[in-house]
């Protein structure tokens, strides 16, 4: 096939836009090795981000392209996810065996962020990611309850820590190393300590992203883990009501001071629908979460509704991305987790691997 022809292929494979991004996948540099001969067409899409929902219809679509080409017969296309390390806080290094560190933070209690941050996991690995999920909560880990895993972490050097896996996810929480009704008495700094442990002592295996359950607050364990541990990006978790918006204003410029990119703002319990008339109601409030992505600049990445079923598959340990894979709910959990990884590939990536260690010694 001419080179004019091959201009008309790319041409062509240019209208298919990638839903996720808005753009072409040619000019992105994402359609890669396009190979031609005679009338057989084969290239490569490399995506920076999990989708494996999404890869068949995307397939379809640029075959289709293709094969609007005069002289084109077969088109072979092979679509793969390509998920990298992305920059964190200045000063930082990354956590080995994990590329990307993403916090869930509220600011504030009793909002869902556990529910969150555990589903947004599951729909990660959904999608063909290899995920974790920490319970950073030292005073009130759920983790272990909401993901229905128990036992105590094995050490197979003594040193270190084999997380614990559930629904696909390597898991560590605190709440894997006491009693069920023990209560953490313990101060700031012994917390802390305990987190960077659980943290740095697991020997995560190879996670294109850690999930952070975060703790409610911006005391001492959020200033810790924003500020020592290598954060990619953060998202915030609230309700639209005033008092909740509070607090999640205090997470949100906690992040931006120390450097961590706000990948945007979820809002839990946005509209109850009653079961039995399907009266729609917004019981905490409309739009607080909207209105405080438009303040700081930030993204609203979606709404999630005050849902019975969504408390009640976290209570059975397995939340709603699992237990109900192709509800609506779940399909809300899955479209936020997309634009979370999205927005993480479009991020600076991390170069620090790619220098070489410089060491300096005495000759003898």
């Amino acid at each position: 096939m001419s080179a004019l022809n091959e201009a008309s292929l790319l041409q062509a494979l240019q209208a298919v836009i990638d839903p996720n991004t808005g753009r072409d996948l040619v000019q992105t540099k994402q359609l890669k090795n396009l190979r031609i001969q005679g009338g057989d067409v084969s290239f490569e899409v490399e995506l920076g981000y999990p989708a494996a929902s999404q890869i068949d219809a995307l397939r379809g679509r640029l075959i289709a392209a293709a094969r609007t080409v005069p002289g084109v017969a077969n088109v072979s296309v092979s679509i793969a996810s390509r998920i990298v390390a992305h920059a964190v806080q200045r000063g930082v290094q990354l956590l080995p065996g994990v590329k990307n560190i993403i916090a869930v933070a509220s600011g504030k209690g009793g909002v869902g962020k556990s529910t969150t941050a555990a589903n947004l996991a599951l729909a990660l690995a959904a999608e063909g990611a290899r995920v974790g999920l920490l319970d950073a909560d030292i005073y009130g880990p759920s983790v272990p309850a909401m993901l229905g895993a128990s036992g105590r972490p094995e050490s197979l050097d003594g040193k270190s820590m084999e997380p614990l896996m559930a629904h696909g996810l390597q898991l560590m929480s605190i709440g894997f190393l006491i009693a069920e009704d023990q209560a953490m008495v313990w101060r700031g700094p012994m917390a802390t300590q305990a987190l960077e442990q659980l943290l740095r002592d697991t020997r995560w295996k190879d996670l294109d992203y850690l999930v952070v359950d975060m703790p409610p607050g911006t005391g001492d364990i959020q200033l810790t883990l924003s500020q020592r541990v290598p954060v990619t990006g953060a998202v915030i978790v609230t309700t639209p009501q005033d008092i909740a918006l509070i607090d999640a204003k205090k997470g949100l410029t906690m992040f931006q001071k120390v450097g961590v990119p706000i990948l945007g703002i979820v809002e839990n319990m946005a509209v109850h629908i009653c079961s039995n008339c399907g009266h729609a109601e917004h019981i905490f409030g409309e739009g607080g979460a909207a209105r405080m992505a438009q303040q700081y600049g930030s993204e609203l990445l979606g709404a999630l509704p005050l849902a019975l079923s969504i408390r009640e598959q976290a209570d059975r340990g397995a939340p709603t991305v699992v237990a109900a894979p192709d509800s609506e709910h779940a399909a809300l959990y899955k479209a936020i987790a997309r634009k979370i990884a999205v927005k993480l590939a479009g991020q600076a990536k991390d170069y620090s691997s790619k220098f070489p260690s410089i060491t300096i010694s005495k000759n003898s």
